[in-house]
Order: structure tokens, then sequence, then C-alpha cells
């Protein structure tokens, strides 16, 4: 698949024109190529789903009738998140780490378990993999946990880069930290949007916590655990117009 800024551009001309090109990630996946043929198509080019100098002159001249027009993904993201119910019974929420962190996840699982959501651990050190393995299995969140041995503090990260972020997911980066450095007293290092794999492949709103030191995070588990639980609790709570 082609990859690039350029790619992030279609999808979000496109998407300012009402074509579905799917999360805009600077990927080129069958998403974007669908709505790259339902363009031509509507415009009378021939729909190969290739972005060639005539299909490119057309997406100039056409242009969004609205200043700062909403993107079709931003308004499937909000409205999935408006859809879903008030309460984590039944929210399928996958859990992620990297490598180390097997019994500090175990531990957030079955605490949201015990709330009722339906949780999948997730435990590979590829980003990439832990977002597909997380589409696979049809998540409605993704959190990711991180260990930064060189400094204390906690940091969340959500979707943001190519001229788009997760309106889903910087809000429950923002509810983290809101939580997790009080719970824990060390300091809050921010909410910051990041390109990384597992935040701009996976297709539901996903945070990466970062925690640390190591010790202190593995001593604290459980008042981790606790602190997810209640960002996660005001997220689904949260309206979405």
């Amino acid at each position: 698949m082609l990859r690039g800024d350029d790619v992030a551009e279609l999808q979000q001309r496109l998407g300012a024109l009402g074509f579905d090109t799917g999360r805009v990630d600077g990927i080129f996946g069958d998403d974007t190529s669908l709505a790259l043929s339902d363009f031509q198509q509507n415009v009378g080019l021939t729909a190969d789903g290739i972005l060639g100098s005539s299909t490119l002159d057309e997406l100039y001249r056409i242009q969004a009738r609205s200043q700062g027009p909403e993107l079709v993904s931003d308004v499937r993201e909000r409205e999935t998140l408006r859809r879903g119910p008030r309460t984590l019974q039944g929210r399928r929420i996958a859990v992620g780490e990297h490598g180390g962190l097997g019994a500090a996840i175990a531990t957030i699982a079955r605490v949201l378990t015990g709330a009722g959501a339906d949780v999948v651990d997730l435990h590979h050190p590829d980003g990439s993999r832990q977002a597909a393995d997380a589409n696979a299995v049809a998540a409605e969140v993704y959190l990711g946990l991180m260990l930064d041995p060189t400094s204390s503090g906690c940091s969340s990260s959500y979707y943001g880069g190519s001229r788009y972020s997760s309106p889903g997911g910087r809000r429950l980066a923002e509810l983290v930290q809101e939580t997790i450095p009080a719970q824990l007293c060390v300091p809050d290092r921010g909410v910051h949007g990041m390109s990384l794999p597992v935040l701009r492949e996976t297709r539901m709103p996903a945070v990466v916590c970062e925690l640390g030191p190591p010790l202190m995070f593995v001593e604290r588990s459980s008042d981790v655990a606790r602190a997810v639980r209640q960002a996660l609790d005001t997220w689904v709570r949260a309206t979405w117009d």
C-alpha cells in the first residue's frame, strides 16, 4: 500500500466532499481506493481507483462549499460514540502492552471485567500487530500501556497526524491524564497527538499511556487499574454533539 502525506491529503479532500476513505491515516488501502472510485464515477471519469492527472484536476476543481468542511471520518466516529451505551456493560475493550506488563494488563482486565466490560488483552511488541488484532475482534476502544524507564510521570497519546485527529481518542487521553497522575501522585506529562502505528492503524478510538518509573507502576498496578476504569466510565458517558 502507498503511504505518505500526499495520500493523507487525498483522503482529506475526498472526506470533505463526502466520500468515505475511512480514517485519514496516510495509507492508501481498500477504503481509500473505493472512495476514489466513487468520486471518479460521480464526476464522469473512469472509476479505476487510480489518482491520475484527470482525477487530480477534478479534485482541485471541486471544492467543498462550506468553510472548514467536516470530514466523513469525523462524523462517523462521533456518531458511533453517540450511539454506544452509556455504560461499560458489554463494551468490548482492548488493552495492550508491548512486553513486560502482562501482570499489570491482567489486573486492568480483571477490574474492567468486574464492571461488565468484554476485555481482550493483547501482548505483542509490534504496534501494527496489536492494531490488527484489535480490529479483528471489533474492539470499541483500545488502551495501550508502555513503560518509560527514563522519567517519572504519565503521558497519554491519541491518534493525531496527517491533518486529522481522533475526537474519541483525544477525549479518552484527556480523561486518562485526569485520573492516573492524580491516583499515583506523579507528574502529569500531558496529552499528545501522535501517529504511532497502533494509534494510526486501529479503526476505533485508541490511546497509549506511557508511565514511569517502572517499579512504581508495577507496584501500584491496582491503582492504575482503578484510574483506567474511572476514565473509561466517564468516557462512555460523554456526549458527542
